[in-house]
């Protein structure tokens, strides 16, 4: 056992400050005189764990818990995306040595007319599956509030199509809109109405894709708004009833005006989403351009800006040429994210 320390004999002459007031008492930083054996305030910040580095090195197990994830996001993500940067100055083919070409993909990108073809396409598809998909997903969020029952089976049913394979997705939509031997031109005969070329014309292939892309991602919307819907409070709705207001007034007055940010939320990830499709054209028009020419469909009228930069990096082996067409999209994506930031956003009103 470890003995206490042994006191040292108590001081026999005055103790400072013994025959002054409160106010004359000595601090602690003042320097005492000689022969006097006052003991001695630390000072509060000395010894205790306080500054980044002891919080840092007291949490060190939290940071490397979590260290993998910014490890694998560092290596398959944040290096690819930085990497882009370099090469778009670049003519590489994968395989020989690279060649710096300075802006030169940049230069050929703006002269290059399927490039801006593929972002056409792009923006009348985005438009034509984002704004019904926003729409209905927002009828159908105060339809399922406005219910007392089955919420549950509804909010699943809803969010099922955001879950479900985007490829099996794909073929399904590719069976029912055949030319030949689809569904709906199936019903279309029987109801003795000439059948639609809805794999084959310029504005059919669009509606296809674009109604791909609202069944996917209305009821994922849907959801969202439902649950901003059910943070508005009820007083507000009782409120407005009492004062006779009508169903159309509380919806554009009350809901509309609380719901702003949700949907804000909702028309950023939309943009960022509905311009990077991809997988849709690929599957439903094939890829490969050695077989198939008109990639995105007869005419290219499904190309979009994505799949042209996958023909480029990987059927022709220009990797420069590819990494330029993704920051110049990027740069379009940025600029139209802008753009809904500022029409949707509200502007704080002061009193």
């Amino acid at each position: 056992m470890s003995s206490s320390p042994v006191a040292g004999p108590a001081p026999t002459g005055p103790t400072p400050g013994s025959d002054a007031g409160p106010t004359d008492r000595p601090t602690p930083d003042r320097p005492r005189g000689p022969g006097r054996h006052g003991r001695r305030v630390r000072p509060v910040s000395a010894g205790t764990p306080r500054g980044p580095r002891r919080r840092t090195g007291r949490h060190w197990p939290q940071y490397l818990a979590i260290s993998p994830y910014y490890l694998l996001f560092s290596v398959f993500m944040l290096f690819p995306v930085l990497y882009t940067v370099y090469l778009a100055f670049q003519k590489w083919d994968g395989i020989g040595d690279m060649h710096f070409v300075g802006f030169q993909q940049f230069r050929f990108l703006w002269d290059d007319p399927v490039f801006w073809l593929s972002v056409r396409n792009t923006l009348v598809i985005w438009v034509l599956s984002t704004v019904p998909m926003l729409f209905l997903a927002l009828v159908l969020a105060v339809l399922v509030n406005s219910t007392k029952r089955l919420t549950a089976f509804y909010r699943v049913a809803l969010f099922i199509p955001s879950i479900t394979s985007l490829v099996a997705i794909a073929i399904f939509f590719g069976a029912i809109f055949s030319n030949n031997f689809g569904l709906i031109n199936a019903i279309l005969r029987s109801l003795h109405m000439s059948a639609v070329p809805w794999m084959s014309n310029e504005w059919t292939i669009k509606l296809v894709i674009a109604a791909l892309m609202t069944w996917q991602w209305t009821g994922y919307n849907a959801i969202i708004y439902l649950a901003g819907l059910q943070a508005i409070p009820s007083e507000l709705y009782e409120a407005a009833k009492m004062d006779g207001a009508s169903p159309v007034r509380i919806f554009f007055s009350i809901t509309i005006p609380l719901l702003r940010p949700i949907i804000l939320f909702t028309v950023v990830i939309s943009t960022v989403t509905g311009l990077q499709s991809f997988t849709e054209p690929q599957v439903l028009f094939g890829s490969e351009a050695s077989t198939n020419p008109n990639s995105g469909g007869p005419g290219q009228a499904g190309l979009t800006t994505l799949l042209y930069f996958y023909h480029q990096a990987f059927d022709n082996n220009d990797f420069g040429y590819g990494a330029a067409i993704v920051w110049a999209f990027f740069l379009v994506i940025l600029l139209i994210v802008l753009i809904n930031w500022r029409l949707v956003q509200r502007k704080d009103r002061r009193p």
